[in-house]
């Protein structure tokens, strides 16, 4: 009876990891759309601006700091805790910063997403970029709500569950924008 208990998931995560599967089965598709597409004979291969490594090495930090985060949460460090909450929530901010500021950069070299100068390839890039981006504002939202959660005194719950589900979302969204950072360089 003790071992059936132990290898319950928690419905929570369970519906996390459904959630996963149903985002990688969109961005699959997404991703599958653009290589289909990339065949038309109008289609511009766009060089991605150097801004996106600066947003890329700015997720990968923040998936460092959750992970501390949840460390420091686990070790009931709440000062450290706090204080990795908040920088992985403001990196997320940052990230989603820098990427409209490289969105910018396309407009900068007059690629437009309708109109003249419009193209298929930059509605791709940026329709599958801002899906990611809204998935990252949704982890940046849930940080915040831990975060707030973390910061009042009168919240004494110390389960990590919160916790570990956002950072195994972090996660995801990070590996995601890897995925596709590579993805469109590699398509260019």
């Amino acid at each position: 009876m003790m071992n059936e208990q132990r290898k319950k998931i928690h419905p929570h995560k369970f519906t996390l990891w459904v959630a996963i599967g149903s985002i990688l089965m969109m961005f699959a598709g997404l991703t599958s759309a653009y290589i289909v597409k990339r065949n038309q004979a109008s289609w511009m291969m766009l060089e991605i601006p150097v801004i996106f490594w600066y947003s890329t090495f700015t997720i990968l930090a923040s998936s460092a700091t959750v992970q501390l985060a949840l460390q420091k949460l686990k070790q009931r460090e709440m000062i450290a805790y706090r204080r990795w909450l908040v920088i992985t929530a403001v990196l997320g901010v940052l990230f989603l910063v820098l990427q409209i500021a490289g969105f910018m950069k396309f407009g900068e070299l007059d690629i437009r997403l309708i109109g003249a100068g419009s193209n298929a390839s930059y509605s791709f890039l940026l329709a599958i970029s801002g899906l990611h981006g809204l998935h990252v504002l949704g982890g940046v939202i849930a940080l915040v709500v831990i975060a707030l959660r973390a910061l009042s005194t009168t919240n004494r719950n110390y389960s990590t569950i919160p916790l570990e589900i956002a950072a195994t979302y972090w996660h995801f969204v990070d590996i995601l924008w890897i995925y596709l950072f590579i993805f469109f360089n590699w398509m260019k």
